[in-house]
């Protein structure tokens, strides 16, 4: 166990160094320029050198990612080339949003996606598992923006219930103002993500079902559901548990959407304004700390199922070894 997680922590290493490199250099591959950005329209040439001067734009693209790297590790993202502000302090800021919104839908999505994907592969023949396949195709075909528009006209137009967009101005000082807040973005995410998630805890479902040791279980006199429960669980749990690293990915990917749809103040809404702005800085800070989560969870997948499966991780090993 303790060779496996120290490979897989040399691999998120090794993953999280590559994807600053890809960062920093598409970056300074977007049209524009950042001092003009700083400067205005009404800037000359000499008052854009001076600025590019400051910023440190004027430097050697190496020296200037070597500096950005040595400082991440720190926690320091370095600071908004705008307005000067820390964009490891605005960060903080903005998950006290997103982590919420992201953490809220995935809970969601997984209570109802994992009962209901097991319940459509049990009841696959009858009327029940066909309609929770219907309506799981169809959580998935329908955008998210389409979701969140209809929640909206539901529960804030039509039924005055949830306010239908913003967060209050004061946070979570008001832990009941807020909370109200994220139910709405919180439903659309979960229901989106939460659709995928269905199909494919039904599909491993049914690869269980289909195993010799359940029909032996179903020999011994327990029920279909009974033998699903004590003996195929576990085996299904661990191709659930890959898909729902790739999920997370997709939950930051529509946190963008929802936060953009319901005026949220999270880090999808910083992401898109600074992009607009062209502040590089806070750019290459707000997709690292998306891709460390991701790579971080995908890490925590692998313990996981390294603890769920023991004989997963020996052919991985084998596999990064040969």
């Amino acid at each position: 166990m303790t060779v496996f997680v120290v490979r897989r922590l040399g691999l998120l290493a090794l993953s999280l160094l590559g994807a600053s490199i890809l960062t920093f250099a598409l970056l300074r591959l977007l049209p524009g320029d950042a001092a003009a950005s700083v400067g205005g329209i009404t800037a000359d040439k000499a008052q854009l050198r001076s600025i590019r001067h400051d910023l440190g734009l004027d430097r050697p693209l190496i020296a200037q990612y070597w500096t950005w790297l040595t400082e991440v590790p720190t926690g320091d993202l370095g600071h908004s080339q705008l307005n000067g502000s820390s964009v490891t302090g605005e960060l903080g800021e903005k998950l006290r949003v997103t982590g919420p919104l992201v953490l809220g839908a995935l809970v969601l999505a997984l209570v109802f996606a994992v009962p209901l994907g097991m319940l459509a592969a049990v009841r696959r023949e009858r009327r029940d598992g066909t309609a929770i396949s219907v309506a799981s195709q169809l959580g998935i075909a329908l955008p998210t923006l389409w979701v969140g528009l209809l929640l909206i006209l539901l529960f804030a137009v039509q039924t005055p219930l949830l306010p239908a967009q913003g967060f209050p101005v004061e946070g979570w000082a008001d832990p009941g103002e807020a909370s109200r807040s994220l139910v709405l973005p919180t439903l659309t995410l979960a229901l989106s993500e939460g659709a995928v998630l269905l199909r494919f805890v039904r599909s491993a479902t049914l690869d269980v079902l289909h195993r010799d040791y359940l029909r032996t279980a179903r020999a011994a006199g327990r029920t279909r559901t009974g033998a699903l429960l004590r003996h195929g669980l576990r085996n299904a749990a661990g191709p659930v548990l890959s898909m729902l690293g790739v999920q997370v990915a997709a939950l930051l990917v529509g946190a963008i959407v929802v936060e953009k749809v319901f005026t949220l103040p999270g880090v999808g809404s910083m992401l898109v304004a600074d992009v607009g702005n062209r502040d590089l800085v806070k750019v290459q800070g707000e997709v690292m700390l998306l891709v460390a989560i991701v790579l971080f969870v995908g890490f925590l997948v692998d313990i996981a199922q390294r603890l769920i499966d023991p004989r997963l991780a020996d052919v991985r090993v084998r596999e990064v070894t040969g």
